[in-house]
């Protein structure tokens, strides 16, 4: 980091009001990163993913028997059926005898919710799955506790704490916000809301990142690449959040920016990066690429 941009950094501490010292960022950082460690280990977390199967139009048999039409990679041998019926709902049926649930509740067999933000589980033991959609096609996504990625997981590792990438940048509101398409890592396309751009100064340089609004009452995420991926960070990208612009302006904390569910797991469905979102130089902050010790 040049003297300019460290000077600067120490000058915005300085006059403006309520701004946390050197040491106390460093511990809110630090804090960030412990919850990020605990949200990211948890027993449902994303290392407990185990299989993302597409589902087709018709009935299947599903569970962890080679005879399965959708073959678990962990659970009883036949967990049961499910249909994709041709109006769009989805249901399942427990084989009898087998040790399940579907929500909890004791019913054999129910229509599955995959619409809502509280979709329809099916478990049993520590293997759960339920149906998600992404860009109209339907996938069960499987979890396990005791998965290998879990209990085998290697640890984060992070460049040193560097107060000079909290950043003060412009805010560029987009009136009306902006729709663009974002690419998944699975090569499928889900429109997003851009509701505007953050520019911000490095070396000298003018720098923009466009801003995925994920609702009114969440922070602007952002899903970004540099120069380094691929071989210092993971190659398809990184996200950080950052809370939403007050008077013009947007804090950029790249000492959050922080590896997607897919750097861990092939089973997640990230997105990729906005052709904006790419940036022309090393980002050396934040997470680095995760070291699978498998």
């Amino acid at each position: 980091m040049t003297f300019s941009v460290r000077l600067g950094c120490l000058l915005l501490a300085l006059i403006l009001p309520g701004t946390a010292r050197a040491d106390e960022y460093t511990d809110s950082v630090i804090e960030w990163r412990a919850g990020r460690l605990q949200r990211l280990t948890k027993p449902d977390g994303w290392l407990t993913l185990i299989g993302r199967h597409p589902l087709e139009p018709g009935t299947w048999t599903v569970g962890s028997g080679a005879v399965n039409a959708i073959r678990l990679a962990a659970g009883p041998a036949s967990l049961g059926t499910i249909t994709y019926a041709a109006d769009g709902r989805v249901s399942f049926a427990l084989t009898e005898g087998v040790a399940a649930a579907i929500d909890g509740t004791t019913n054999r067999s129910a229509e599955l919710d995959y619409k809502s933000e509280q979709p329809t589980y099916v478990r049993t033991g520590t293997v759960s799955f339920y149906v998600m959609d992404r860009s109209g096609k339907l996938f069960l996504r499987v979890r396990d506790s005791e998965s290998a990625r879990r209990k085998n997981f290697g640890g984060l590792g992070s460049w040193p704490i560097d107060p000079a990438w909290r950043i003060e940048a412009n805010w560029v509101p987009f009136d009306p916000p902006h729709e663009i398409k974002i690419t998944n890592i699975m090569g499928l396309i889900e429109p997003a809301i851009i509701p505007g751009k953050a520019v911000f100064s490095h070396e000298g340089k003018t720098f923009e990142l466009l801003a995925i609004d994920e609702g009114p009452e969440e922070d602007l995420f952002f899903v970004l690449s540099d120069t380094t991926a691929g071989t210092e960070t993971y190659e398809a990208c990184r996200f950080f959040y950052a809370k939403r612009p007050v008077n013009g302006k947007v804090i950029l904390d790249f000492n959050k920016v922080y590896n997607p569910p897919c750097a861990f797991t092939p089973f997640a469905t990230c997105p990729l990066p906005p052709k904006e979102n790419i940036l022309p130089f090393p980002l050396r902050v934040g997470e680095k690429k995760y070291r699978d010790p498998h």
